[in-house]
């Protein structure tokens, strides 16, 4: 079941289906034996708590847990304190002390405290729906508003567009500072619609966590007190931005895989599961401690499939769609680092060029807006003419915002006004690239 929702983002109305609340144990799809540990570990940590605070805690309506209440109560590992005639949704429980010896032994084999997980089959089938209905409407001018905020030609532009479109992965290469980076995280301001993310999955009885504050943008549920139960959205999904997750040179290839910690007991999703309904940007690509043909054997059959396997320590696999739009930034050519059957799958190379001289002035000049600064073409035709010229440097289009910043910071340390000057710009050119040769000493 869903409840939607219907949002306004970027002019562009959304209807996401956020999935529905359980009313019973048999519509969570866990196992009362699941559902019986992870209540009694809540009623373990909080010691005593009303039936629909313990609800609430674990995301799931009373109605689905009650069965497992009512099984701890018989066998006296929560007992009832107090509350009012209502139902039992409203009596205050109590862990006993048998209770506490049993919950030693659940937390022996796992410590997950939280929201109630997901079942797999539910996550892979709400999946399947949401890519089958995610909105696809890129159009050269939202290409163009998402990237107002870079100086980018049209023809980078119009390779990025269609690529998006069609959800298929892609390579930004090109020489450093012209804003592979920039560019690739931007690309999540033309995903449309939001994607529900459940905080944990349970596979094969085991629990393997999804959520990740850090990387998943929450938005808020609407609040059940608005709705009938039977509308109420099931809480054990967080509602969030498609997600944009960077990794760089500290990507490993054990990220890739499930990680299990021995401490906790339970699992943590690998990077790109994390990332599904959205972009995972892999910056700098080729730096990593590993060969990029170790990547290819990895990633070469999810490229292809859109599916992805992963193993349990037990040694048990199982398949977890790969809903993942994967761009690679690289200073390096794509074909230095893969071979042609890797090429194959990633569709769309785009080459971030190097700033005309044109594009070179418009950037100087935003940055110039950007800190308030008076802006004179005739400044950064001087900088071009004296100082970037003579030395023969390429254009690059992090130079204006990196020269202007070390420039006000030489004002600052010299108490100058806070303005550009072109000492202060030839200067910051002097610390800022790399002289070729040793300058000659000036003897008495």
């Amino acid at each position: 079941m869903t409840c939607d929702m219907t949002l306004e983002r970027v002019g562009v109305p959304v209807v996401l289906p956020h999935p529905a609340a359980p009313a019973s144990l048999e519509e969570t799809g866990l196992s009362l034996d699941l559902l019986l540990q992870l209540t009694l570990k809540q009623m373990h940590f909080a010691g005593e708590l009303t039936g629909s605070d313990l609800a609430r805690r674990l995301g799931l309506r009373f109605t689905a847990i009650e069965s497992a209440v009512q099984a701890l109560k018989s066998q006296h590992h929560i007992e009832i304190v107090g509350g009012t005639m209502i139902g039992p949704a409203s009596y205050r429980y109590r862990i006993t002390d048998a209770g506490r010896t049993r919950v030693t032994i659940f937390l022996e084999h796992n410590q997950y405290v939280g929201v109630a997980p997901v079942p797999l089959a539910s996550y892979v089938a709400y999946l399947h729906e949401w890519k089958n209905s995610a909105p696809r409407s890129v159009t050269r001018a939202r290409v163009r508003g998402a990237f107002q905020h870079l100086v980018l030609g049209q023809r980078v532009l119009d390779q990025l567009g269609p690529a998006i479109n069609a959800g298929h992965s892609l390579f930004v290469y090109g020489p450093p500072g012209n804003g592979k980076s920039v560019i690739s995280q931007a690309i999540r301001n033309l995903l449309d619609g939001d994607i529900a993310i459940p905080h944990a999955l349970e596979v094969e009885g085991q629990i393997v966590r999804l959520f990740d504050p850090v990387n998943h943008d929450e938005l808020p549920l609407p609040e059940a007190d608005g709705l009938t139960e039977e509308a109420a959205p099931d809480r054990r999904w967080a509602r969030c931005r498609r997600p944009l997750v960077t990794v760089g040179g500290e990507l490993t290839l054990e990220s890739l895989e499930l990680s299990h910690d021995a401490a906790t007991g339970f699992y943590h999703a690998p990077v790109q599961a994390t990332a599904n309904g959205g972009v995972l940007v892999i910056d700098d690509f080729g730096r990593q401690q590993f060969e990029p043909r170790q990547f290819l054997n990895r990633w070469i059959v999810p490229l292809e499939s859109r599916v992805d396997y992963l193993t349990l320590k037990t040694g048990q696999k199982f398949q977890l769609p790969f809903a993942v739009l994967i761009v690679f930034a690289t200073n390096l050519r794509p074909s230095t680092l893969v071979d042609e059957a890797f090429l194959r799958r990633i569709r769309y190379k785009v080459f971030a060029e190097s700033p005309t001289v044109e594009e070179f002035v418009a950037i100087f000049e935003r940055c110039c807006l950007e800190r308030g600064l008076p802006y004179e073409r005739s400044t950064v035709e001087g900088l071009l003419r004296e100082s970037l010229r003579p030395r023969g440097v390429p254009l690059r289009g992090s130079q204006p915002r990196d020269l202007i910043d070390q420039a006000l910071a030489l004002a600052e340390y010299l108490g100058e006004p806070r303005r550009l000057t072109t000492d202060l710009l030839e200067a910051a050119c002097a610390v800022y690239f790399v002289e070729d040769t040793e300058p000659v000493p000036v003897y008495a």
